[in-house]
């Protein structure tokens, strides 16, 4: 995105909390790939907001005040000297929303047409031909709404994303370290980790909570993120939902929240699929990070994860801490001890 671009060193001092009990702290703001970058003035990472989920509390009232999409109780004020950065987030936000489908006579017209044209390619093309095709279409922010809109409903059966701010921070600490996009940690999850459109790992606290070393938690990571090297996560929900979504979403630009919900309860209820080893291992590889922790926690015994012992490209090099125990301990309190 060419506004992104120009923006991309633009930094700016704010008042930042977390929720609406906490005191207001300086921070330091920036633009990130996608995101808001909120730091403290020792460069410590506090929040990453997805530009395309950041809302606006007073539009066009100075101080402007943001906050992110569906979370009004954590708040970015940018004083009136800060113009600056708050016209750059707004020409994002109306950039973002630019790209995202709107309803018209045209796009009417189109659509009525797509629906003749499909109806008589139906019994000629195989869906998985129009998966394809939907998934070379749908825009990274319409992704990432997707996958924030899962979240939501997982949330209601394992509860609201862990927040402490400390935990949170040691968390962005380790996704930077991995590569990876954003994660949050939930508190009762039915499985131990997941992954969702728009890059989105989740963790259940136990994966962090129940071991001494951050390179099991780091394993679960980079294990989501082989799984989502084999196969497109917005691919596996259009599986699941079925045909008649994959248009919706080809023609409409949307999923119906049944059918999100559908696919939520699909992921807390069906075990994931096993991951490659072959790629588990590059992904350990390429983060530097020894695979034989990880393997011995998913199964004591070693016997159905000899591969990733065996297989350890770590295995006899000397490998650089994580994270410091400070952080680590921090992380581990992230849903509140």
């Amino acid at each position: 995105m060419t506004a992104l671009t120009k923006y991309a060193r633009l930094e700016a001092t704010a008042l930042w909390r977390a929720t609406p009990q906490e005191q207001r702290r300086e921070v330091i703001v920036s633009i990130g790939d996608a995101t808001l970058v909120i730091i403290d003035n020792n460069d410590k990472p506090l929040a990453h907001w997805s530009l395309a989920a950041v809302e606006r509390a007073n539009p066009g009232i100075r101080p402007a005040i943001f906050h992110p999409d569906g979370d009004p109780g954590e708040t970015l004020e940018l004083p009136e000297a800060e113009a600056e950065m708050t016209d750059a987030i707004e020409t994002l936000r109306k950039a973002i929303e630019k790209s995202r489908p709107r309803p018209g006579r045209l796009r009417w017209i189109g659509m009525a047409a797509s629906v003749l044209v499909v109806a008589w390619i139906a019994a000629f093309w195989l869906p998985g031909a129009m998966q394809d095709h939907t998934l070379k279409v749908v825009p990274k922010v319409k992704r990432s709404a997707i996958g924030l809109a899962l979240l939501k409903r997982i949330e209601r059966v394992s509860g609201a994303v862990c927040s402490d701010t400390a935990g949170r921070a040691a968390l962005g600490l380790l996704a930077t370290r991995l590569q990876a996009g954003p994660i949050a940690v939930l508190p009762n999850m039915t499985q131990d980790s997941l992954h969702v459109p728009g890059d989105l790992i989740l963790l259940d606290r136990s994966v962090i909570e129940d071991f001494e070393e951050p390179d099991i938690t780091a394993g679960y990571i980079v294990t989501e993120q082989a799984r989502r090297d084999a196969t497109d996560p917005l691919r596996d929900l259009l599986q699941v939902v079925g045909l008649r979504e994959n248009f919706r979403l080809l023609t409409t630009g949307d999923v119906a929240p049944e059918a999100l919900d559908l696919y939520a309860e699909h992921l807390m209820t069906t075990p994931p699929a096993a991951a490659d080893t072959g790629r588990q291992i590059t992904r350990f590889e390429r983060a530097a990070l020894r695979s034989t922790p990880y393997a011995y926690a998913r199964d004591i015994t070693g016997e159905t994860t000899l591969e990733l012992i065996e297989g350890d490209p770590m295995n006899g090099k000397l490998t650089e801490p994580l994270m410091s125990d400070a952080n680590w301990l921090r992380l581990q309190t992230i849903c509140g001890g």
